[in-house]
């Protein structure tokens, strides 16, 4: 059966009536997955249609607990559905809000607002049951390539080799808190009452709280002065040589990790070529720059 069929029949059973029919028009975003925006029965739903290859890369009964995890710190949006088997999810769209891509994540009360939110996820002590390894999750998915008969780029085992040894001598200090572990601005909603959000829990799991950090600089492209204002924000003021050394390390892993990852999408099918291209040059140009030099700045990482 296709997903798309699935998810009519699921929304029919979950809202017991046999003629609602998966609206697909209202595209509310989504990388990992497919998420639309659907009025039934006078509410707005979020409908979330997992994408390719997903069950392979996400462990959906750990996401369903970490996502209930989430609405008890009260930063989630409201789940009314949640298939640990497929991956569906039906949650209540959260009104009159827009995402802090489009709102501006540079903006520096936005900034504040997603300090915040971060660190109330990251001082929890709901701990999540799981945890995050970058380079866990990046072994399962060169072994996913590799059983689809997919290559990689010509210079990728040196350029991993680099950036292994970058984090060995660098990155220290490791903390195992609750993380998010996708914090792109786009899973940050704000609603018209001044709230944050915080959505989308597949990858959570607990991890060194700069990951967040390092994942949110990066996916929004801070400009300098951005950058600046986040970390004296998140902690308490500028970090240390050895976080700003970890946070590199982790941003390059970023990179690396989520080419990986738009990889397996593209040889199962979906349009993330380019995607791959964007993500691995960047990794190139970063992970060389930052072995030969501590004083290549975070606000040069975040260029393509």
């Amino acid at each position: 059966m296709k997903m798309e069929e699935l998810v009519q029949i699921t929304l029919r059973q979950v809202f017991e009536d046999d003629s609602i029919m998966f609206d697909r028009s209202r595209l509310a975003g989504g990388l990992t997955n497919y998420n639309y925006i659907m009025d039934i029965k006078g509410t707005e739903y979020v409908v979330r249609q997992p994408g390719g290859m997903t069950n392979l890369m996400i462990d959906r009964r750990i996401e369903k607990v970490n996502n209930a995890l989430a609405s008890e710190l009260g930063i989630n949006s409201e789940c009314v559905y949640f298939d640990d088997v497929s991956g569906i999810k039906i949650s209540v769209s959260i009104k009159n809000s827009r995402n802090i891509a489009q709102a501006d994540p540079n903006s520096f009360a936005n900034l504040r607002a997603v300090s915040d939110v971060m660190k109330k996820v990251h001082s929890s002590d709901k701990n999540f049951p799981n945890s995050f390894d970058w380079l866990a999750e990046l072994n399962k998915y060169e072994q996913i390539i590799q059983e689809l008969n997919g290559g990689f780029f010509q210079d990728y085992t040196e350029l991993k080799e680099l950036l292994l040894d970058y984090m060995q001598k660098n990155v220290k200090k490791l903390s195992s808190l609750p993380c998010h572990n996708d914090t792109v601005p786009e899973n940050f909603i704000l609603d018209d009452n001044g709230r944050t959000y915080l959505v989308d829990w597949e990858y959570s799991g607990m991890n060194d709280p700069s990951w967040d950090v390092a994942a949110y600089i990066l996916e929004s492209k801070l400009m300098p002065e951005s950058i600046d204002f986040l970390l004296k924000e998140y902690y308490g003021g500028y970090p240390d040589i050895d976080e700003v050394a970890k946070i590199k390390g982790f941003m390059a892993a970023q990179d690396l990790l989520w080419m990986v990852w738009a990889m397996i999408r593209h040889y199962s099918g979906d349009d993330f070529l380019d995607y791959c291209l964007i993500r691995y040059e960047r990794f190139r140009k970063n992970i060389k720059a930052i072995t030969e030099s501590k004083d290549y700045g975070l606000a040069e990482m975040v260029n393509n």
